[in-house]
């Protein structure tokens, strides 16, 4: 019914491409038009101005050998002042625009190792885009954005990469752990030592009270007894520490201990080989 009245809308949103008689004549804006078919005008056509996206895939091979699909997005749209550009200059924009990607990644990606496309992906996208910007820019379009969504490596590269980093991980791992030993084992034997330390000085103490308490019981004995020597004072000391230890033994029925010589006649054996000793020690 609008063609026979001669009256053409156009949406939102898009252009409408008015010819006469087959050439290019005006690039009509949304609305209601008038276009009189009698007189040779006609709409060849209509261009949307809508941002439109294009995902490429694209497989290459990087610096290291390693082939890669690299899958980078583009986003894009026709100039509404360059839309005579846009519509006749080219037959299929999503192809030329493959073309490009195509031509910027494999001559981008094969000048670095695997590791650095994954850490560089952005100035990959950024060269894509300034490529497409120059040659898109003649034909009416204008490159919005190009980013790099997908960087996908071979099966058996990925299942490298993830071994490797496993391993990298259980090695630091390890290294923690045997470092935490080291820790713990020196804070035991620094514990350890203290306490030997602690030890000896306890012993050493016990020892000077006990050889303080018999020097006073030998003085005090024979002040209060005339007639004695300290040789009989420490025979009765030692007498009594042999019963007092025998009876503690034959209190205790899980005890284990044994004395040889155990007859109390041996008792004068032990206090003269003690105090020889001490003699002995102190002509040295």
């Amino acid at each position: 019914m609008g063609q026979t009245l001669c009256c053409v809308q156009v949406d939102q949103s898009t252009v409408a491409v008015k010819e006469t008689f087959g050439k290019f004549d005006d690039v009509l804006q949304p609305g209601c038009h008038c276009v009189p078919w009698i007189a040779g005008r006609r709409i060849a056509g209509h261009l949307s101005l809508r941002l439109q996206q294009l995902d490429v895939r694209c497989e290459t091979k990087t610096k290291d050998n390693v082939f890669v699909n690299v899958v980078a997005s583009v986003q894009y749209r026709a100039l509404s002042h360059k839309a005579s550009d846009a519509f006749y200059k080219l037959s299929n924009t999503r192809s030329q625009i493959q073309a490009y990607v195509f031509d910027v990644i494999r001559a981008t990606v094969p000048k670095l190792i695997l590791d650095d496309v994954f850490e560089q992906k952005n100035e990959i996208a950024k060269a894509v885009e300034e490529e497409l910007e120059k040659a898109m820019s003649a034909y009416g379009y204008e490159i919005v954005q190009t980013l790099i969504v997908d960087i996908d490596p071979d099966d058996h590269v990925k299942r490298s990469m993830n071994e490797i980093n496993a391993a990298a991980r259980l090695r630091a791992a390890a290294s923690e752990k045997a470092e935490a030993e080291k820790i713990v084992q020196i804070k035991r034997a620094e514990g350890e030592a203290e306490a030997k330390h602690l030890s000896g000085l306890g012993i050493a103490r016990q020892r000077q009270a006990i050889v303080d308490g018999l020097r006073d019981s030998v003085l005090g004995f024979s002040g209060n007894v005339p007639g004695t020597s300290a040789k009989d004072v420490m025979d009765m000391v030692l007498i009594t520490q042999y019963f007092d230890t025998m009876k503690e033994i034959g209190a205790s029925s899980k005890s284990s201990s044994v004395f040889i010589p155990h007859g109390p006649g041996a008792v004068r054996d032990i206090a003269t080989q003690i105090r020889d000793g001490l003699l002995q020690a102190t002509h040295n």
